[in-house]
C-alpha cells in the first residue's frame, strides 16, 4: 500500500485571520465552511494560534467522516462520543452542532489525557469526558442522545497508508475481533440513542467485515433502524454495496483513507434517562470554567 502524504485540515473553531496563515488547496464539494484544507508542506500545529484553540488539526479522511454530522438537526439536546480519544470528531460535532450537552467516552484511560488536554485548549463546553465501558453508558443514557458517535476500534489498516507498521492488521483473526468488538458498541449505542435520533458508525480500515459488514448486521439485529442518505458524499458510496455508506481510499489522494455509515432509530414512546453523576465524570467543563472564573476573581 503507497503512503499517502499527511494533508491537514483545520477545524477553525474561532474566526480567521483575515490574512491566510497557511498555502490552501482548493475547497472539496464535501467541505464545511470552517474547514480548510492545507497544503502537505504546512505545518499548522506549530502555529501559535493552534496552542490558543483557533483550530483543531485533523486529517481529511477524519473530517470525510465528520461530515455525515450535516444531517443532523443544529443545537441537539445530546451528543455522545463512545470512542473519542484523542477528541476530533467531538470537537467537529460541537463546532459544527452546538449542542446543548457534549459526552465524550473513551474506555482507554491513558488516552484520556489527551482527549481532556483537547477539549481544554478547544474550549469545548458544556461537555462531560468519561471513560466507561459503552455497556455502562447505555444503562445511565438511555434512549437519550440525538447523536451517538461511534469511531469504532478497528483493525486499522490505513495507517500503512500514514508509514506505520502495522502488519497484523489483514489478518483474519485481528478482523473479526474488530468486528465482533464493533457490534456489541453499536448494539450499546442502539440503546443510547433517542428515538428518531442518529448514530454515526466510523473506521479508518478498509476490512469489508469491519465495514458493510457493520451495515448489514444492524440491519439484520434492529431492522427498524433505517439506514440513511447522506447526499454529499454520494459520489464515495461504496461499491461493496447498495446500502448508503461511504469510502475514501488512499489512492484518491485525500488521506488514508475512512468509512462512514449513519443510522436514524425508530420513532417510539420510550422515555430518556440520562444520569450524569453515575458515569463518574473524569472532568466536565463547568470544572474548568470554575477555575478559570477563581483565577481571574484573585
Amino acid at each position: 500500500l503507497k503512503r499517502t502524504p499527511y494533508r491537514p485540515a483545520l477545524i477553525w473553531l474561532d474566526e480567521r485571520p483575515e490574512e491566510h496563515l497557511f498555502r490552501l488547496e482548493d475547497r472539496l464539494s464535501w467541505q464545511p465552511d470552517f474547514v480548510d484544507r492545507v497544503k502537505r508542506d504546512q505545518r499548522p500545529g506549530q502555529d501559535p494560534l493552534h496552542d490558543a484553540g483557533s483550530y483543531y488539526c485533523m486529517t481529511l479522511s477524519s473530517v470525510f467522516e465528520s461530515c455525515t454530522f450535516g444531517i443532523v438537526p443544529k443545537e441537539p439536546e445530546l451528543v455522545v462520543d463512545l470512542c473519542a480519544a484523542p477528541g476530533g470528531k467531538s470537537i467537529f460535532a460541537n463546532r459544527l452542532l452546538q449542542p446543548k450537552m457534549l459526552v465524550a467516552n473513551d474506555i482507554v484511560r491513558k488516552r484520556r489525557g489527551l482527549l481532556i488536554s483537547n477539549f481544554k485548549r478547544c474550549r469545548i463546553r458544556p461537555s462531560m469526558v468519561i471513560s466507561q465501558d459503552t455497556k455502562i453508558v447505555a444503562e445511565h443514557c438511555s434512549s437519550a442522545a440525538d447523536l451517538v458517535i461511534v469511531d469504532a476500534p478497528c483493525s486499522g489498516q490505513s495507517l500503512l497508508a500514514k508509514g506505520k507498521q502495522v502488519s497484523s492488521c489483514f489478518h483474519s483473526h485481528i478482523i473479526n475481533n474488530n468486528r465482533n468488538r464493533q457490534r456489541r458498541i453499536m448494539a450499546n449505542a442502539a440503546k443510547i440513542v433517542r428515538p428518531g435520533g442518529l448514530i454515526a458508525y466510523f473506521t479508518c480500515t478498509y476490512a469489508e467485515k469491519e465495514n458493510e459488514g457493520i451495515v448489514h448486521w444492524m440491519r439484520r439485529k434492529f431492522p427498524d433502524f433505517e439506514n440513511v442518505e447522506v447526499p454529499w458524499l454520494s459520489e464515495h458510496q461504496s461499491h461493496l454495496t447498495e446500502l448508503p455508506c461511504y469510502r475514501l481510499w488512499p489512492q484518491q489522494g485525500l488521506g488514508p483513507g475512512g468509512f462512514a455509515a449513519v443510522f436514524r432509530s425508530p420513532e417510539s414512546d420510550e422515555e430518556a434517562l440520562f444520569e450524569p453523576d453515575l458515569l463518574h465524570p473524569s472532568w466536565t467543563s463547568d470544572w474548568q470554567d470554575s477555575l478559570e472564573a477563581s483565577k481571574s476573581e484573585s
